[in-house]
């Protein structure tokens, strides 16, 4: 059974990923968790908000997440009817970063899926501060859906790597399971101007290999210094339908993500990305 974590904050995007989700795991037995995480809501207004209104404001903002949660999971049931998925609801009085930790850990979350912006969707970030907060802090693959993707099979997926990192078994397992029902391609891109491997890397390489060995894997070596410009230059031309990226301490993922706050892949990436970690699970 696959265990999936949909945050919600209600918004045109987050029901956009949640559509995405049920698509993408349609051969899949899957429990889907509908969360939402409400506190930001009671403390929205904190000049009208008083020790004397903050039950009353609590239990009506509480009520009304409740509600907006059944009317997603009666609406996807009806117009995603799938007899291999079960849909629960978690409404909570937490921070959606600090209640998401909790859940990932309590059900044993294999994959969050969550839309790249909420409710502010400003249009000169392509990652919303939530989604940002969760795809750095939070122990479990995360897999982002652009503003208005509509939902494709993922036929051909990208995954830059330079093959320094060991990768976790678990987290390639989901890979190799997404890509699997639509005999998708997967090409892992090593850029470098170095094409020479080290018994490290090619350590690395071969495990990947292994746990892959369901899926077509293209190995790709790029001779080039601009990682970021290479690899949208290969979703553009190979019709990459999703990017995988490995997120560690001082990888370049973190550095494209965390660091550069409007990089060009940034700006440019409106296919889904899937954020795969290699922490150990707390």
């Amino acid at each position: 059974m696959r265990k999936i974590l949909i945050p919600t904050d209600f918004s045109e995007n987050a029901i956009n990923a949640l559509r995405y989700a049920t698509d993408l795991f349609k051969y899949d037995l899957s429990e889907f968790h509908i969360m939402h995480a409400y506190q930001d809501d009671i403390y929205s207004d904190e000049v009208l908000l008083t020790r004397e209104t903050l039950d009353k404001v609590t239990s009506i903002i509480s009520k009304k997440s409740d509600k907006q949660l059944q009317n997603i999971k009666k609406a996807i049931i009806n117009t995603s009817p799938n007899p291999r998925h079960t849909f629960n609801t978690i409404s909570a009085n937490n921070l959606l970063l600090d209640e998401a930790d909790i859940i990932v850990n309590e059900q044993n979350i294999d994959i969050i899926v969550m839309g790249t912006k909420g409710k502010t969707n400003d249009k000169k970030l392509t990652f919303g501060s939530n989604t940002l907060q969760v795809l750095k802090y939070v122990q479990c693959p995360v897999l982002a859906i652009p503003e208005n993707y509509k939902y494709t099979q993922p036929k051909h997926i990208l995954f830059p790597t330079n093959y320094m990192i060991p990768y976790k078994r678990r987290e390639l397992k989901l890979l190799c399971e997404i890509a699997a029902p639509y005999r998708a391609k997967i090409d892992m891109l090593y850029i470098s101007k170095s094409i020479k491997l080290s018994r490290r890397q090619q350590e690395n390489k071969d495990f990947i290999k292994n746990e892959l060995c369901k899926n077509t894997i293209n190995f790709k070596i790029e001779s080039s210094n601009h990682l970021i410009n290479s690899i949208y230059k290969h979703i553009k031309e190979k019709h990459i339908d999703m990017l995988v990226m490995v997120n560690t301490k001082h990888s370049f993922f973190e550095n494209i993500l965390f660091q550069s706050p409007l990089d060009e892949l940034s700006l440019n990436l409106d296919i889904p990305l899937l954020s795969l970690q290699n922490m150990k699970r707390s």
